[in-house]
C-alpha cells in the first residue's frame, strides 16, 4: 500500500434522536442519525409514526381521518 494516500481512521460516536450513543471507528467522523435499531419498530415490535413534515397531520386532515388514540392501536 502506498503511504500517504489514505484517510485517518479514527474514533467516531454515531447518536441518534432517541439519545442511544454508539462509539464506532470510522473515517468520516461522528455522525447524527434519526433511528436506531433501539428505536426503530422493527427490532422493537411498536409502530411509531415518525413525522418531521406534518404529513400525517396533512393525510389525515385531507381524507377525513380522526387522530388514534392509544387505544385504537
Amino acid at each position: 500500500m502506498k503511504k500517504g494516500i489514505h484517510p485517518k481512521y479514527k474514533k467516531s460516536m454515531i447518536t441518534c434522536g432517541c439519545g442511544n450513543s454508539v462509539e464506532i471507528k470510522s473515517t468520516s467522523g461522528d455522525l447524527t442519525v434519526e433511528i436506531c435499531s433501539s428505536c426503530h419498530p422493527f427490532f422493537t415490535g411498536k409502530q411509531k409514526i415518525v413525522d418531521s413534515a406534518g404529513r400525517v397531520e396533512r393525510f389525515r386532515k385531507k381524507y377525513g381521518l380522526a387522530e388514534e388514540t392509544d387505544s385504537e392501536k
